[in-house]
């Protein structure tokens, strides 16, 4: 029995050494990779499908729109939509610059500015099922901003800090969850990186400001649908400006001249477009 303990006791310290290392090795440092002055880094949320947005293409949800407002989308100059606009519970009129084409049911519009086969719904369609699907699609966009609000990196634990402490410029930010409790400025360029399964959900309690002429660009693979900008405030991006993923915001989103985004805009108030372009991530 002696014996026995002798040998049990230096194995049992041993492992204890080795889990000891492994949870420093998984929780330890400062959450950066390479470049501490370029690179941030955070732990990942749970599954490619992050932030729930519903089934692409279905109208009764988030996903079916490349633009989704509460209160109105409006556009001035030569904008370029791929996918569906849909708003509610604001009527037509709350969608201006258009060039509203109507059809005989009164189920949707199409426009010039919105390629086909992407239509324009409002909450005073009174053809097929436009009115109560685009309720439900609103609920669907309120609903993700909610996740996303409350989202924590996989396997619980705190949530990243602010990257660049909101000022992203210059910045290779990897996948993760952030939290910033400032207005995030994208001064200069970012880069997200990461691969195709990989998410980044970048939310603020304040507003999103991306200055003329900027990128985020995503590089190693990583997918714009897999990207989430949830915002409390409002969303200015800059003439001639492109940006990636999907912006859930809780009150105003503005895409200034010739600015673009491969992603969706989601706006619990407004959506303006200033010549503009938007293309549904895939």
């Amino acid at each position: 029995m002696n014996g026995f303990g002798s040998f049990f006791k230096p194995l049992t310290w041993f492992m204890a050494l080795v889990l000891a290392a492994l949870v420093a090795g998984c929780g330890g440092g400062d959450g950066h990779v390479g470049s501490a002055q370029t690179t941030v880094g955070g732990a990942v949320c749970e599954g490619a499908a992050c932030v729930p947005l519903g089934s692409a293409g279905t109208l009764g949800t988030a996903a079916g729109y490349a633009i989704l407002a509460k209160t109105g989308v409006s556009t001035t100059g030569t904008t370029a939509v791929t996918g569906n606009v849909g708003v509610s519970p604001a009527a037509r009129g709350s969608l201006t610059g258009w060039g509203l084409i109507s059809e005989p049911t009164d189920t949707s519009f199409t426009s010039a500015r919105v390629l086909a086969p992407g239509k324009l719904y409002a909450a005073d369609n009174v053809g097929g099922t436009t009115s109560s699907d685009l309720t439900t699609a609103v609920g669907s966009m309120e609903t993700a901003y909610t996740d996303a609000a409350g989202k924590a990196p996989a396997g619980g634990g705190l949530i990243t800090a602010c990257p660049g402490a909101g000022n992203f410029g210059g910045l290779t930010i990897v996948a993760g969850v952030y939290t910033c409790a400032v207005t995030v400025l994208i001064p200069t360029s970012v880069t997200l990186n990461g691969s195709a399964t990989d998410v980044w959900v970048l939310r603020t309690t304040q507003g999103l400001t991306q200055s003329a002429g900027t990128q985020v660009n995503l590089t190693g693979g990583a997918l714009a649908k897999n990207v989430f900008w949830q915002v409390a405030g409002v969303v200015e991006i800059g003439t001639t400006a492109t940006i990636q993923g999907v912006i859930l915001a809780q009150t105003a989103i503005n895409l200034r001249t010739g600015a673009t985004i491969n992603g969706r805009l989601l706006a619990q108030s407004a959506v303006v477009l200033e010549a503009a372009t938007v293309t549904t991530p895939q």
